[in-house]
């Protein structure tokens, strides 16, 4: 019988200082209102009951003092147990507020879980499954759904026929090997170290580029595995989309539905 590989030791940084402009509420997204509370703490809780973390490093929008109260509570009420809450100014950008996390970490971490606030109703199973791929010797994984629209490539229209339509197909990408990216996304603490300072050297275009942590991975020749995702773990960033986790979280006869 094959032994259970070790997992690492793991931290959570929690990417929670977007603006949250095209929700419309005028205020943090992490702040927006989900089911009777801000979306941060569906986010909390969900990594806290998955168990993945020893620690939880939380990057909130500069001077938001009304999450950074509620952030100081949640961590009252874990400490009799639960891993140590950090909390972070964000950045600017999202790799700033990944850098400042990771600057936050204590020592012994081996593995770096990076999660959007954004995906608060991502199921447990979803850390887990990042986790194993890591404690089974990956350096990166990534947990990504498969794309069921037909995909494909356009440019601008130009010439004589600029005046039909802005844009013109230039290509259909083949589904079956397209893939919807999700987060957590985890890494062993060397490798995205690693990453985040050779991005350190990418200019201004460059860096409006980068999407994702993966994708900083990715430039450095590092294979990144991709595990199942959740279509509970959609991404809020629309009324459309805070509609439709209002749904799940509710779910029928106000259960909370949940989907491994």
């Amino acid at each position: 019988m094959s032994e259970t590989p070790t997992r690492p030791v793991t931290a959570v940084i929690l990417v929670a200082a977007g603006s949250g402009q095209r929700l419309g509420y005028g205020i943090p997204k992490a702040a927006v209102p989900l089911g009777g509370e801000p979306i941060l703490m569906h986010a909390l809780r969900g990594i806290v009951a998955s168990g993945t973390g020893s620690q939880v490093c939380i990057a909130l929008p500069p001077g938001e003092d009304t999450l950074r109260r509620l952030c100081e509570d949640f961590r009252q009420e874990l400490a009799d147990g639960g891993p140590l809450l950090s909390i972070v100014d964000g950045g600017a950008t999202r790799a700033e507020s990944v850098r400042a996390g990771l600057a936050a970490l204590m020592d012994g971490i081996e593995a770096v879980l990076v999660h959007d606030a954004a995906r608060a109703l991502t199921p447990e199973s979803v850390f887990h499954r990042v986790t194993d791929a890591l404690a089974a010797g990956a350096a990166a994984v990534i947990p990504a759904v498969a794309v069921v629209d037909t995909v494909k490539t356009v440019a601008a229209t130009t010439g004589k026929d600029a005046h039909l339509a802005p844009e013109v197909v230039t290509g259909t990408a083949p589904r079956e090997e397209l893939r919807a990216v999700q987060t957590p996304q985890g890494f062993h603490l060397d490798t995205l170290l690693k990453a985040h300072e050779a991005a350190r050297g990418l200019d201004q275009d460059e860096s409006a580029a980068v999407t994702d942590d993966a994708m900083l991975v990715e430039m450095l020749g590092i294979p990144v595995h991709v595990v199942r995702g959740s279509t509970q773990s959609l991404k809020i960033t629309t009324p459309l989309d805070l509609i439709l986790a209002e749904g799940l979280l509710e779910g029928p006869l106000g259960a909370r539905w949940v989907e491994g």
